[in-house]
């Protein structure tokens, strides 16, 4: 299974170097020296990276075959996949592949069906769970462990704890009247 552990950045320097946006939780072995990693969109070959160092809290990486600023520019906004066993579990038992969570039920802690998980989105600031309501509607979901208090994926469900409003759908009020939000009937 492929998943997505970077995306390129700009150009850093005259020797080939590039920023990047990491988007694993386990950089040290996903984006280490050696690494070969597929891309999107697709290179006829795939790159392998030379080496890495943090510089001002940014992750520069070198390429192999990749020697000057034109070469690193040309990478820009390519998408960087690394090839995952499929059954491999993260170290810490609280993260989850994206793969992991897709087509899961979502209810919530009194049992109430919500629907089930489209895709993961990470956006900046938390990364969003993506719900396909019962009704045929959508739902972003916060996926963070105080509206998400559990994952079952024995049981293929999450468990969650909305604060008011985030279930709620748009322009009804709490007894469902259409227009109570703007105090008006």
């Amino acid at each position: 299974m492929q998943l997505v552990v970077a995306r390129i950045g700009r150009a850093h320097g005259i020797k080939g170097e590039v920023t990047v946006e990491v988007r694993t939780d386990e950089p040290e072995s996903r984006l280490a020296p050696g690494a070969v990693l597929a891309t999107d969109p697709p290179r006829p070959q795939p790159l392998t990276i030379e080496r890495g160092r943090v510089h001002s809290g940014r992750l520069l990486l070198r390429f192999e075959g990749v020697q000057d600023r034109d070469a690193a520019e040309a990478l820009r906004n390519t998408l960087l996949i690394a090839e995952v066993d499929p059954d491999e579990q993260p170290e810490d038992p609280d993260e989850f592949y994206d793969h992991q969570l897709v087509d899961l039920d979502v209810v919530t802690g009194d049992g109430t069906a919500v629907g089930r998980v489209e895709e993961v989105a990470h956006p900046p600031g938390q990364d969003l769970l993506v719900v396909r309501r019962e009704d045929g509607g959508e739902a972003l979901i916060p996926f963070v462990a105080e509206i998400v208090p559990e994952v079952d994926l024995a049981a293929q469900r999450i468990v969650v704890e909305p604060p008011p409003g985030l279930l709620d759908e748009a322009g009804t009020d709490e007894a469902g009247e259409p227009g109570a939000e703007d105090g008006r009937r």
